[in-house]
C-alpha cells in the first residue's frame, strides 16, 4: 500500500518528481499559475489548477487525507502587532490555509521549503510563528532552519550543479505518548559524505548538452563581440601577469586613469573608494596593454553600454573566458568557473556556457532542478519553461531531505504511517535511479 501525499502551490511538480519517485501517490495538488497547471498535468496525469483559498477557508477543508503535506509556499507577511497569537496569527496569509490543513487532517509529515531570507533576521518574527503553530499541532519541529543547496550533495545522492540555498522545515507528528516538541535540523548547510563541491563539471555532472546551438539560446553578435572583446582581455592579461591570474576585485573600464589622476569625490563610500584605487593601480601598471586593447575593440564607444565595460572575474586560473560560465549583469559581465551555476530564478539573467557559446538550455535547466529527462515543456515558450524552473524545487534537495528525516525519526514515523518508511527506505539514496524506473511520461490523457 503506498503512502499518500498532496502537493500545494504545486508548480511544475518538483516535490511530486520526489515523492512519487520515492512510491507516494498523489491525492490532492493545487496550483493556481494556468501555464504551470498544465505543465504539471502533462507530466503527473493530474490537473492541479486552483485556487486553495478555495478549498481551505473558513467553511471548511476541501483536501483529503494524507499522509505527508509538502508546499513551497509563498512567504507573505505575517501580522506584528502583538494583539493576535496562533493560528490567529497567520489568519489571512497563505500559511494559514496549510496550518488548517494540518489541523484537520494530522499528516505523518509536514515538509514546507522557502527561500533562505526566511530563517533571516528580518523575518524573526514570522518564523517564531511558524514553529509555534506547528507545535502547537503536535508535530516535532527544530528551532533552528535546515538549509540545504544541491550542490552540496554528490552526483550519486542526486546533487546537481547548482548553489540553491533554501531553508526546509520539517514537521514530524507525534506519537499518541510522546509530548516532545524539539528536534535537531534535518539538514546542515554543509557537504554530505565529504563531497567536494568544487569538483562539479557541468560537461560530465550535469551533463550540458553536446549541441554548440540550441534554439533560442544562441548570443547576439552584439553579446558575441562582448565576449570576444574581454576574451582578448582576459588572454592577453594573463601572459603579462606573473602570477597568470586576473584581479579578484572588479575591473571598470570607465574608472580606468593614471594614479597620479584620480581624485575620488567626497562621500564616495569606502567599498568603493577601495575598487577605485585599485582600478587606477591596475592601469597605470599596465596602461600600454590596455590602450592598446580598448583602441583594437572600439571599446569607449556605443557598442559597449557602461555596463559591459565592467569584468568580474570569479574564474581564478581558468585560461580564457570562453571557458567560464557567464552572466550579462548591470554591475558587468560575471565570470565563473565551469563548476556548479547560481541559483536558476525567474527573471533572465540564464547562465551562458562558455564552451558551448549560448545560453543554458531548458533541458539543462530542468537537468539542473533534478527532474527527469522525459519531463516534457512541449508546447509552452522557452521563457514560461525557464520562470517555472527558476520558481522550482530541487528534486535531489528534497530527497535528501525526506529520506534523511525518515531515517532520523523511524521510530515515531512507523507508528503513525509505516507505510511511509517501508517505501522511502526501499528506495535507492540516488533519485535518479528511482525516477528513471518511472520510465514514462505522465502526460494527461488529453495531451
Amino acid at each position: 500500500m503506498a503512502f499518500t501525499f498532496i502537493d500545494l502551490f504545486a508548480g511544475i511538480g518538483g516535490f511530486h518528481a520526489a515523492l512519487e519517485a520515492l512510491g507516494g501517490e498523489c491525492v490532492y495538488a493545487v496550483e493556481i499559475d494556468q501555464a504551470a497547471a498544465k505543465i504539471y498535468e502533462r507530466n503527473w496525469g493530474m490537473n492541479p489548477l486552483g485556487d486553495i483559498t478555495k478549498d481551505v477557508s473558513e467553511n471548511g477543508v476541501k483536501v483529503p487525507k494524507h499522509d505527508v503535506l509538502v508546499a513551497g509556499f509563498p512567504c507573505q507577511p505575517f501580522s506584528k502587532s502583538g494583539a493576535q497569537r496562533g493560528m490567529d496569527e497567520t489568519r489571512g496569509t497563505l500559511y494559514w490555509n496549510i496550518l488548517k490543513i494540518i489541523e484537520k487532517r494530522k499528516p505523518a509529515l509536514v515538509l514546507l521549503e522557502n527561500v533562505r531570507n526566511l530563517a533571516g533576521p528580518r523575518h524573526t518574527h514570522e518564523w517564531k510563528i511558524i514553529i509555534k503553530t506547528l507545535r502547537e499541532q503536535g508535530y516535532r519541529v527544530s528551532d533552528t532552519p535546515a538549509i540545504f543547496s544541491p550542490h552540496l550533495l554528490p552526483p550519486n545522492q542526486g546533487g546537481r550543479p547548482q548553489v540553491r540555498e533554501r531553508v526546509f522545515i520539517v514537521a514530524v507528528k507525534n506519537n499518541s505518548r510522546s509530548k516532545l516538541t524539539e528536534m535537531e535540523p534535518i539538514v546542515s548547510n554543509q557537504s554530505v559524505n565529504g563531497w567536494d563541491p568544487l569538483k562539479w563539471d557541468l560537461e560530465t555532472h550535469l551533463p550540458l548538452d553536446e549541441d554548440h546551438h540550441v534554439q533560442g539560446c544562441d548570443l547576439t553578435k552584439q553579446e558575441m563581440l562582448w565576449i570576444n572583446a574581454w576574451n582578448d582581455f582576459v588572454v592577453g592579461m594573463r601572459k603579462r601577469l606573473e602570477s597568470g591570474r586576473l584581479p579578484g576585485f572588479p575591473l571598470w573600464g570607465d574608472e580606468w586613469r593614471l594614479t597620479k589622476n584620480l581624485r575620488i569625490a567626497s562621500g564616495t563610500p569606502d567599498w568603493k573608494k577601495d575598487f577605485l584605487r585599485k582600478n587606477a593601480a591596475f592601469y597605470t601598471e599596465h596602461h600600454v596593454f590596455i590602450n592598446k586593447w580598448t583602441k583594437k575593440w572600439d571599446f569607449y564607444s556605443d557598442k559597449f553600454p557602461a555596463s559591459r565595460r565592467k569584468l568580474e572575474w570569479q574564474a581564478q586560473d581558468t585560461p580564457s573566458l570562453w571557458e567560464t560560465v557567464m552572466h550579462f549583469r548591470p554591475s558587468g559581465i560575471r565570470a565563473k568557473r565551469s563548476t556548479y551555476l547560481p541559483a536558476l530564478v525567474a527573471i533572465t539573467q540564464t547562465s551562458i556556457i562558455g564552451p558551448r557559446e549560448r545560453r543554458l538550455s531548458v533541458r539543462e535547466a530542468a537537468r539542473l532542478q533534478g527532474l527527469p529527462e522525459w519531463f516534457s515543456f512541449d508546447g509552452q515558450s522557452d521563457k514560461a519553461s525557464y520562470k517555472q524552473l527558476g520558481n522550482g524545487v530541487s528534486v535531489g534537495a528534497v530527497w535528501h531531505v525526506i529520506r534523511t528525516t525518515v531515517e532520523r525519526h523511524r521510530d515515531v514515523i512507523e507508528k503513525t504511517c509505516p507505510e511511509l518508511v517501508k517505501s522511502v527506505l526501499d528506495k535507492p539514496k540516488n533519485p535518479d535511479l528511482a525516477l528513471n524506473k518511472l520510465k514514462r511520461n505522465k502526460r494527461s490523457k488529453k495531451s
